[in-house]
Parts: structure tokens; C-alpha cells; sequence
């Protein structure tokens, strides 16, 4: 059984200060915070979160505990998870302040996550370590040797408007949730760790936006084409790449600014779709040597029965040749908007089930 937090309202308030002679600071370099994702760690400064889903989680001893953040839009949100549980949505400022992520908590070791729940477009945040009560302390965390996933994705894969409960679609980012999409449901069936590659738009070929994933696969911050992603930091066991939905949209609208700057005024043909997959999957397999690679889509009309996507897909998987590559596609879900919480969980049901199937992991 999938498990799902609902919302339980903003916690919108920080506190500005110093760290007074009754509590601790911990800087964001202590070797005992476990940071997930794509996160700059520069020395000297703040950790710096973009993707969707990176993460900031923590275990110690102690009644209370706050964040120092800074936001440089303003525009982003986090659930604020202690003991697994979802106690606080917080939207950090774009002035450097304090927040309470607890307090008045029981005796003995907790466990705290700061998630990101919304993307890249939407800004980033700089995390400058904790503050926790006098006599607390950070606590170890029992390493293992624990599986990794990674995925590539658009709007589905990001949980864009997961949450607009009209079926409005929201562009506001208070609707999205990362944390309740396929994806991250899927990673902690497995409690796996969890990277998420994805932006709402993108495409293989064309975007709705000028970037495409081929060229911001590789990065460390996605606005930054000079900060480059190092692929040894990080490699996983199983990546799910789930592409392709804004291509078959946008290659039919011959007027639109990104149709012209990318095939000019004939649309790609079938040959074309199938090469550019293909390429972008062989890119990941040159990083990721080991790695089990899944080819999914869905859950939007690019699933459909019959889709020539799910062709294009199957063809570029066949001539990589590779035992190690896999296709699945999750459940078309007719729908007049993005998924619900709902439709991501079936995703998730539907990849867990064929992980399980087919993957020795």
C-alpha cells in the first residue's frame, strides 16, 4: 500500500537571529546531513537546491528545530517532514531567516526532511545549516547500501498542479508537488535514493520553452550551462526516463516559435523521433554503465493504445540492443489535465509492478 500525506496548511513565518547561547547551529557542511539530488554544496557559502525533489534530511536529539534559508524568487515550497510524517509546507523568503520546522517534540532521535516540492522555473534556495534546542545534537545515520533512482521527466514527473483539486490545472506552484508523484512514490516503495531530472515543457526533440532535455541532462544547475553535472556522484541502479508527451503535442503546431527555431517549417518525420530518442538514451547509457534503464510513458495521450510514440520508443529501444534496457508503459488516464494524486499512484502501482516483474535489483 502506497501511503500519501495531504496538505496541512503553510507555515509561511520565519524568525530573524542569531543563534543565542540555548541553541546549536549546525552548518550546512556537517558531514552528517544527507543532502539528495543535484545540490551545489559550495564551500564557504549554502548549499543551493533547484530540482525538483532534492532533499535535506537529518537525524538527531532534541525538543525543537529551525532551518536557516534564503529563496531567490520567493516562488518555492517544501514539505517539512519529521518521522516520515508531513507536519508543515514551508515557502522560504528571499530575505535569509530562520524558520521553525518543530518544536516541543518528545525526548530521543528524530528524523527530519526539508523536500522541495516544486521546480527549477520557479527559482532557488539556499540552505545555510540548523538550529536545534541546547543539549541537542546531530546523530549518526546507520549507512547501507541502499539502491538509487533516477528519473527524467516533464510535467507528469515533476507532480505539475498534482494538487489543484478543481482539475483546474494551476500554473500556480503551490499546486505542485513533487512528493506525490509517480516517481518519488516509486523511489520509496523501494527506499531507494531519489534523483529527479525534470521540468514541466520539455521535450527530446522540442519544448515548449527553448531548452530541451538533451541539452540540460548534464547539469548541475539547470539555468547554468556551464555547471556541469558529475555523473560519478551519483549512480543509479535503475532509471526511468519518461519522455516524449511534449514532442507529439508540438510537433502538429507548425506556427508555434519552437516548431520553427527546430525543424523550420516541415515537421520531423518518424526516422528523425526514433534517432533522437535513441541518442538520448545512448548518452545515459555511456554515464550510466550499469545501470537498468526503463523507457516508460504515460500517463497522458501519448499512452494512448495505438500511440506511434510508444513505436517510436519501442524501435529506438530495439536497435540500442541492450539487455539492460527495458519499455513500459503506464496506463493512458483520460483526463482533460494533468494527473491527479490519484493518477500518479496507479503510475507508481503500474512501475512498481513491472520493476518487480522484470528488474533483479
Amino acid at each position: 500500500m502506497i501511503k500519501i500525506y495531504k496538505l496541512l496548511g503553510l507555515l509561511l513565518f520565519g524568525l530573524v537571529g542569531c543563534v543565542s547561547q540555548n541553541e546549536v547551529f549546525i552548518d550546512f557542511t556537517h558531514p552528517e546531513i544527507q543532502y539528495s539530488g543535484r545540490i551545489a554544496i559550495p564551500k564557504n557559502k549554502a548549499a543551493e537546491l533547484h530540482w525538483s525533489g532534492t532533499s535535506v534530511k537529518v537525524q538527531f536529539e532534541g525538543t525543537s528545530i529551525q532551518a536557516l534559508l534564503q529563496d531567490n524568487l520567493g516562488d518555492n515550497y517544501y514539505n517539512i517532514l519529521i518521522d516520515n510524517a508531513l507536519v508543515a509546507i514551508i515557502r522560504p523568503d528571499s530575505i535569509k531567516k530562520y524558520y521553525d520546522l518543530a518544536s516541543n517534540m518528545s525526548a530521543g532521535k528524530h528524523t527530519l526532511e526539508i523536500f522541495k516540492r516544486t521546480e527549477w522555473s520557479k527559482g532557488k534556495t539556499y540552505f545555510y545549516g540548523f538550529k536545534i534546542n541546547s543539549g541537542g545534537k546531530i546523530t549518526p545515520k546507520k549507512r547501507d547500501n541502499q539502491k538509487k533512482m533516477e528519473f527524467y521527466g516533464n510535467s507528469i514527473t515533476a507532480g505539475y498542479a498534482i494538487e489543484d483539486l478543481s482539475g483546474g490545472d494551476s500554473p500556480d506552484s503551490t499546486y505542485t508537488n513533487n512528493y506525490l508523484s509517480y516517481a518519488a512514490i516509486t523511489a520509496r516503495n523501494y527506499g531507494a535514493a531519489y534523483q529527479c531530472i525534470c521540468k514541466s515543457g520539455i521535450g527530446i526533440t522540442i519544448s515548449w520553452d527553448p531548452l530541451i532535455m538533451p541539452e540540460i541532462y548534464n547539469r548541475l544547475d539547470p539555468t547554468d550551462a556551464a555547471s556541469l553535472w558529475d555523473f560519478k556522484n551519483y549512480q543509479p541502479d535503475v532509471v526511468v526516463v519518461n519522455l516524449f508527451q511534449n514532442d507529439s503535442w508540438l510537433v502538429k503546431l507548425p506556427e508555434h516559435i519552437e516548431f520553427k527555431r527546430r525543424f523550420g517549417n516541415k515537421a520531423p518525420d518518424a526516422a528523425y523521433l526514433i534517432n533522437a530518442y535513441q541518442e538520448f538514451i545512448a548518452k545515459l547509457r555511456k554515464q550510466y554503465p550499469n545501470a537498468h534503464i526503463i523507457n516508460a510513458l504515460g500517463s497522458m495521450d501519448a499512452a494512448k493504445e495505438g500511440s506511434k510514440w510508444k513505436v517510436y520508443i519501442e524501435t529506438a529501444v530495439t536497435n540500442l540492443k541492450d539487455d539492460k534496457m527495458y519499455t513500459h508503459f503506464m496506463p493512458y488516464i483520460p483526463a482533460s489535465a494533468h494527473p491527479s494524486i490519484q493518477d500518479h499512484e496507479e503510475m507508481a502501482e503500474s512501475l512498481i509492478q513491472f520493476i518487480d516483474k522484470s528488474i533483479d535489483w
